[in-house]
């Protein structure tokens, strides 16, 4: 089995900065992509940012240019750097990742529990 733990969640205020963390363990013998995600109230979960093991990073047009996602490999865990919040952000917060398991490198998607974002007008 494999657990994503976030952290970093809280409330904030207009135009200010919070740093999201999750960090995966367990039967891990490889990750691909890792992301987070995000569910408003009333609405479905969208995409915000993902990183790949190698390659470019991807963001939501709507993050662009004020969210930051990073990755450190040796620790197996993904953060987001979140800068100039806005209201329109509040959302529970969900990492993901996509892990080949051990001992068969079965791969599968996991998810945190989610970790909640307010950003106050």
């Amino acid at each position: 089995q494999v657990q994503l733990v976030e952290s970093g969640g809280g409330l904030v205020q207009h135009g200010g900065s919070l740093r999201l963390s999750c960090a995966a363990s367990g039967a891990i013998f490889s990750i691909s992509a890792m992301g987070w995600y995000r569910q408003a109230p009333g609405k479905q979960r969208e995409l915000v940012a993902t990183v790949p093991s190698g390659g470019s990073t991807n963001y939501a047009d709507s993050v662009k240019d004020r969210f930051t996602i990073s990755r450190d490999n040796a620790k197996n865990t993904v953060y987001l750097q979140m800068n100039s919040l806005k209201p329109e952000d509040t959302a529970v917060y969900y990492c993901n990742a996509v892990v080949a398991t051990r001992p068969t490198t079965r791969i599968y998607t996991y998810w945190g529990q989610g970790t909640q974002v307010t950003v106050s007008s």
